[in-house]
């Protein structure tokens, strides 16, 4: 047999090899979905990661044909859903409606103990929606915009107490990037969840605190607790009263709670290309905006190339708050 006639049969084999792939490729996305596709939220039902896992859990029923079942998975701060996921078979039928911010934090901060590297094991779908913060205080403090509260923070260092829904949560790191960047001391509680932190605040144990705003609204409209400002780029839609953290004189500290849909690692692009179109089209729509909004998450869409890097920045900036604070799991 010639050398040319081998390099030709060489040739063929690599053509037919990559037929073959690419037939199973279409065989794995072209008709898919075949069968009911399981999203597994990381949290105990009625929480933001579960209400926004509802939401797209049934539009997406509509949109793919299948239906997609909610499957609450919680333990672990989210770690134990999240794990879930990651060892599942990468074929479309089993995804993450994930709290992508404190996932980020779990990166670093719990580190030693999660069963997946969030990067390698995922692959982002979209980030579907946003909780912003607002900074609030008792009435008693003597501050009624967020620079009065930094002057008067600096004026007393480490007597001032900023409460947070526990070590490690996104309002923890966000109170311990808040005073990094301008420079004070504030005395941090933990508390078991938002409720009991809320409570103590309106009672005046705690003088402080970073919360999300559907937590913190209801409080505000009634007078129980002052909001100073919303850590977002843009004002709340539901306290358009509240000045933006840059408005009040803080340029470039943006914090929120991001939500995202992911997969399994090695999904295939289609899949997830035909899932993130489908989201497209659901987060575009009028009814889905105000049903999230209803719950104080504000709608958004991302490619999966974008939800991948906005995964990233948040892993590098929690990192980087959790090592120059020292901040250890509980």
């Amino acid at each position: 047999m010639t050398k040319t006639i081998k390099f030709f049969r060489v040739i063929i084999l690599q053509a037919l090899c990559g037929m073959a792939l690419l037939g199973n490729a279409w065989a794995q996305s072209g008709d898919y979905p075949i069968k009911p596709i399981r999203l597994v939220v990381p949290y105990p039902p009625a929480g933001a990661t579960d209400v926004i896992g509802r939401v797209m859990a049934q539009k997406l029923s509509a949109a793919l044909g299948q239906p997609v079942v909610v499957d609450n998975k919680a333990g672990a701060a989210g770690n134990l859903g999240a794990a879930v996921v990651a060892s599942s078979a990468p074929d479309g039928y089993t995804l993450l409606m994930g709290a992508m911010t404190s996932h980020a934090i779990n990166a670093t901060l719990n580190k030693k103990t999660i069963q997946f590297d969030l990067e390698k094991n995922f692959v982002p779908i979209a980030m579907v929606g946003s909780v912003p913060l607002v900074f609030v205080v008792h009435p008693s403090v003597k501050a009624n915009t967020l620079s009065e509260f930094i002057a008067l923070a600096k004026s007393k260092p480490g007597q001032i107490s900023i409460a947070s829904s526990g070590n490690g949560s996104p309002q923890h790191l966000a109170a311990e990037m808040f005073m990094r960047t301008v420079g004070v001391q504030l005395i941090h509680v933990p508390y078991k969840g938002s409720g009991p932190a809320m409570n103590d605040l309106i009672g005046g144990q705690v003088q402080s605190m970073i919360e999300t705003a559907p937590s913190a609204q209801s409080q505000i409209k009634a007078g129980k607790i002052r909001a100073l400002a919303a850590t977002t780029g843009q004002r709340i839609p539901t306290l358009l009263e509240v000045p933006t953290v840059a408005e009040a004189g803080l340029a470039g500290f943006e914090v929120s709670s991001m939500f995202g849909l992911a997969a399994p690692a090695g999904t295939p692009v289609a899949i997830v290309n035909k899932i993130n179109a489908a989201l497209k089209v659901i987060l575009s729509q009028q009814d889905t905006k105000d049903s999230m909004l209803g719950q104080g998450v504000i709608a958004m869409y991302t490619t999966p190339q974008e939800a991948s890097i906005m995964l990233t920045k948040e892993i590098l900036k929690w990192g980087k708050v959790i090592r120059e604070g020292n901040i250890q799991p509980e």
